[in-house]
């Protein structure tokens, strides 16, 4: 999976000061996440309120779409094949971001974890 990403997070990422990085909890997001990660989101509300999305992971999904827990994602500062690349692990989950790494309060999120930088090119 290749994620566009600005160069300011980008950066972060690069130097370990950046552990996560966010996307929009939509459909697009969902879908791609899925054929990935093998990770499906389940939209929860309780009669009169509304409740937080779950993400179904693992054994948690059939096994024709389980997938591991950590995937390798690339993050690319540009759209061309030659721009700079992190390929990293990461594992997804959804929550809150922090707002020094992009993230707006109180708005849900795809947060992909960053475990492991494996390859930096640029």
């Amino acid at each position: 999976m290749i994620l566009p990403i600005k160069k300011k997070w980008f950066d972060m990422i690069k130097s370990g000061e950046k552990k996560e990085e966010y996307r929009e909890i939509k459909p697009y997001y969902a879908t791609r996440f899925q054929n990935v990660f093998g990770a499906v989101v389940m939209p929860r509300s309780v009669l009169s309120g509304d409740m937080p999305p779950i993400l179904l992971q693992g054994n948690n999904v059939c096994s024709v779409i389980r997938k591991a827990a950590v995937q390798q994602v690339i993050f690319r500062n540009g759209y061309g094949s030659s721009a700079p690349a992190i390929v990293a692990e990461c594992r997804l989950r959804i929550g809150e971001g922090k707002r020094e790494w992009g993230a707006e309060p109180g708005q849900l999120y795809f947060v992909l974890d960053i475990i492991k930088l494996l390859e930096i090119n640029g």
